[in-house]
């Protein structure tokens, strides 16, 4: 089934289901210019800020993936069925600095609809974000020093809020 346009106020999900239990793949770049890369991720959350609807993803600096969150100014965050499972996991395990990990995918990339980071043929859900905010996450701030377990190396993420500028989704996602 096709993805279709779904108006943000319809978007029907359980954002910790996705992020915890399915893989969930984060794109950035241009894909005119095919100059994009993509990692799964598993820490994320959507929601509302500053009165826009956002996704924030988490990026650590040694991800290749951070280059491109800091050059470009969109991102696309993606859910997949589970047959493309072990497609994500390779994108989650390998470095786009080692060669094209997209193409091992076996994924295609595509245009999305209002940005210039790719979206996935093979997705049931995108949605497509215009960065609005960055910042490093600062260590001194973690009030439950139990945080601090997931960095044992200090390689803090920076966390991106992107306003959600378009949807697309198979009709499981929408209300």
């Amino acid at each position: 089934m096709p993805r279709q346009p779904i108006n943000i106020e319809d978007l029907s999900l359980q954002p910790h289901f996705l992020f915890h239990h399915r893989s969930v793949l984060l794109t950035c770049g241009d894909y005119l210019t095919e100059d994009f890369n993509a990692m799964t991720i598993g820490w994320g959350a959507l929601g509302t800020m500053w009165s826009r609807p956002f996704a924030f993803v988490a990026v650590r600096h040694s991800r290749y993936t951070y280059q491109f969150m800091e050059k470009y100014d969109s991102f696309t965050v993606s859910a997949f069925p589970e047959q493309y499972h072990d497609a994500l996991k390779l994108l989650g395990s390998r470095s786009g600095r080692d060669g094209d990990k997209i193409a091992a995918s076996g994924l295609n990339p595509e245009a999305s609809v209002a940005i210039s980071a790719p979206s996935f043929k093979e997705a049931e859900l995108v949605l497509e974000c215009h960065k609005i905010y960055a910042d490093d996450l600062n260590p001194a701030h973690f009030l439950d020093e139990t945080i601090e377990n997931h960095y044992p190396t200090r390689d803090y993420h920076c966390i991106y809020y992107g306003e959600i500028v378009a949807v697309t989704g198979i009709d499981n996602y929408r209300a």
